[in-house]
């Protein structure tokens, strides 16, 4: 069961934020000075973003996002002071590995969280074995690990439960699309389209309404 389903707007803030470079000090973070984090991280300069923004990939990521948010759960959850995968967790991990291996074309990260029980220095620790054992697991699954683009730990920075004590909802890991892979050859020929409709255009087809006579519902008599 999906614990802390992230919704449609914060899944698109968050893949701006990625796209935009927003390195680990920025992350989550939105009342700071417009454009500080585009330097950053992902995309190396500014020139680099603007030109994503131009030719709609930033914005066929963001389709993606909530795509993957709506159709696979995200989020695993972890028992105190632990990294250790659950049973639940890993039924969970292996829907992720099995949505991500239809689309090569695309790119992840994974998040860790903690609680706020513990010091910080300890918590980003402890977030970063969490990020860890979800990543490797989606390996085990036949997921390669060059399109896991990288492992963070947000530690206990990012709450989703206002609490200082224990809180399973605040100790999970939260697996996000990234970008694209950038030498696939889908990507290369900009056909970013094809990536996010690929399962859509068969079930485009409408099927034929019958009446009891064996007539196409909807024709006048």
């Amino acid at each position: 069961m999906k614990t802390a389903k992230i919704k449609p707007l914060l899944v698109a803030t968050s893949v701006l934020a990625i796209l935009a470079g927003c390195g680990e000090k920025s992350q989550g973070r939105w009342s700071g000075e417009a454009g500080e984090f585009i330097n950053e991280g992902y995309f190396t300069s500014a020139t680099t973003h603007n030109t994503g923004v131009q030719n709609g990939e930033i914005n066929y990521v963001i389709d993606l996002a909530n795509r993957f948010a709506q159709e696979v759960p995200d989020t695993v959850n972890f028992e105190f002071n632990s990294a250790i995968l659950s049973a639940e967790a890993r039924t969970t991990l292996a829907a992720q590995a099995q949505w991500i291996r239809q689309f090569p074309e695309v790119r992840f990260r994974v998040f860790g969280h903690t609680d706020l029980v513990g010091s910080a220095a300890y918590n980003k620790r402890l977030g970063m074995r969490r990020a860890r054992a979800a990543v490797n697991y989606l390996i085990s699954q036949g997921i390669d690990r060059r399109r896991l683009e990288a492992v963070v730990s947000q530690g206990e920075t990012q709450p989703l439960i206002a609490t200082n004590g224990r809180e399973m909802r605040n100790r999970r890991t939260v697996t996000e699309v990234s970008g694209f892979v950038q030498r696939h050859p889908t990507v290369m020929n900009g056909k970013y389209a094809e990536v996010i409709f690929r399962e859509y255009v068969a079930s485009a087809v409408p099927v034929p309404e019958l009446t009891e006579a064996g007539v196409d519902s909807g024709v006048s008599k």
